[in-house]
C-alpha cells in the first residue's frame, strides 16, 4: 500500500508504527494491505499451548485497515468464541499490549517490544544503525534489513525518508522473497538443501506478487546474485518498487541478513539505482559486516549482582 508519510524528521521503524494517512490526492495503491493466515494448529503435539497460540492470533488480528477492533471482530477475524476472545483481550489489556477504546480495543506501542527484543538481542541495529543514517544522508533514500523466515523476509531494522508516496513498511513487515531485491541476496546466500526447503513453504505475507517466477529462472537469477554480490529489482513486488540490495555477513562470512535501498519508479531511474546508490549501498554493507564481526567477536561476561 501507498502510504502518505509523516511530514517530520526521518524516523525509524522501530518506532513507526503510527495509523497510515491518506495522501490528499489519488495514489495508485503499490501493494494490498498485508492479512496473515492463522498458522496451523498442532493438536497431535502435547508440548503445543494452545492459549499461547490464539493470544498471538488476537494480536496479529490488529491490521493496519482496522487499528481499532471490537469484540466480535477479534472473534471473527481469528475464529475464536467470544467468550474466548474477550478472555485474551482482557488479559493482554492486564499486560499493556492491549488498551479499551470507544468503539473496541487496539493495540499499544508495547507490542513492538516482542520484535525488539529479537533485534536488540542480535545487536545487529546497534551496529548497523549509524551506516544506515549515513546511507540514507547520501543517498536520501529509505533503507532497510531484513532476514529470511520461510520463503518470506521479514524486516528487521529500517531507516525511513518520509516521502508522499512511500512503500508502507514496519517492522516486522514480511514479502515473499523471491520478489524482492533483499530475497534474492539472502537467498542466494543459502544451501542447496536449505534454500529448497525455504521455497517448499508457503509465503505468509499475505501479498500477491506482481510477477511470479518458475524454478529453473529463479535458480539463474540467484546464481547471477551469488556471482555479482547484490540483487536490483524493478517492479517485481509491486508496481512503482525498485530496490537493490546487498549481504550482510558475520566473520565467518556467512550471510546474516540484507541491506537495501528503495526507490519509487515514478522518481527514481534504474539507472541512478546502479550508478549511483549500488556502489554507497555495498560500501555500506561492508562496513556493517566487518564492525558486526568485531562485535560479534567480543566476549560478553554476565554481571555479577551485587552480594
Amino acid at each position: 500500500m501507498v502510504r502518505h508519510a509523516d511530514t517530520g524528521p526521518p524516523g525509524y521503524a522501530q518506532g513507526d508504527a503510527g495509523p497510515l494517512r491518506r495522501a490528499p490526492r489519488r495514489i495508485p495503491a503499490v501493494f494490498a494491505e498485508q492479512q496473515e493466515p492463522q498458522m496451523p494448529r498442532r493438536d497431535d503435539d502435547p508440548n503445543f499451548i494452545e492459549a499461547v497460540a490464539r493470544g498471538f492470533d488476537v494480536i496479529k488480528a490488529f491490521q493496519p485497515p482496522k487499528p481499532v477492533m471490537t469484540l466480535s471482530e477479534v472473534a471473527a477475524a481469528t475464529g475464536l468464541a467470544r467468550p474466548t476472545a474477550r478472555r485474551i483481550l482482557l488479559t493482554l489489556e492486564a499486560l499493556g499490549y492491549v488498551r479499551p477504546l470507544t468503539g473496541g480495543f487496539a493495540l499499544t506501542t508495547r507490542v513492538l517490544e516482542l520484535g525488539l527484543t529479537y533485534v536488540q538481542a542480535m545487536g545487529l541495529w546497534d551496529v548497523a544503525r549509524p551506516h544506515m543514517e549515513r546511507l540514507v544522508a547520501r543517498t536520501g533514500e529509505s533503507s532497510s534489513i531484513a532476514q529470511l523466515d520461510g520463503s518470506d523476509i521479514v524486516y528487521v531494522a529500517r531507516v525511513a525518508v518520509p516521502k508522499i508516496i512511500a512503500l508502507a513498511v514496519s517492522i516486522g513487515t514480511r514479502f515473499p522473497a523471491p520478489q524482492t531485491s533483499l530475497g534474492k541476496v539472502l537467498l542466494a546466500g543459502l544451501e542447496p538443501d536449505d534454500l529448497d526447503r525455504r521455497l517448499a513453504e508457503p509465503s505468509r505475507s499475505g501479498v500477491e506478487p506482481r510477477r511470479t517466477f518458475d524454478r529453473a529462472e529463479l535458480d539463474r537469477t540467484l546464481r547471477d546474485v551469488r556471482a555479482k554480490g547484490w540483487s536490483l529489482t524493478d517492479q517485481e513486488l509491486a508496481a512503482g518498487i525498485r530496490s537493490v540490495a546487498a549481504p550482510l555477513r558475520d566473520g565467518a562470512g556467512k550471510v546474516i541478513a540484507a541491506l537495501n535501498v528503495t526507490v519509487h519508479a515514478a522518481e527514481t531511474p534504474v539507472e541512478t539505482l546502479a550508478e549511483e546508490y549500488l556502489p554507497l549501498l555495498l560500501q555500506t554493507a561492508s562496513d556493517i559486516s566487518a564492525d558486526f564481526a568485531l562485535y560479534d567477536a567480543i566476549p560478553r561476561v554476565p554481571a555479577l549482582s551485587a552480594s
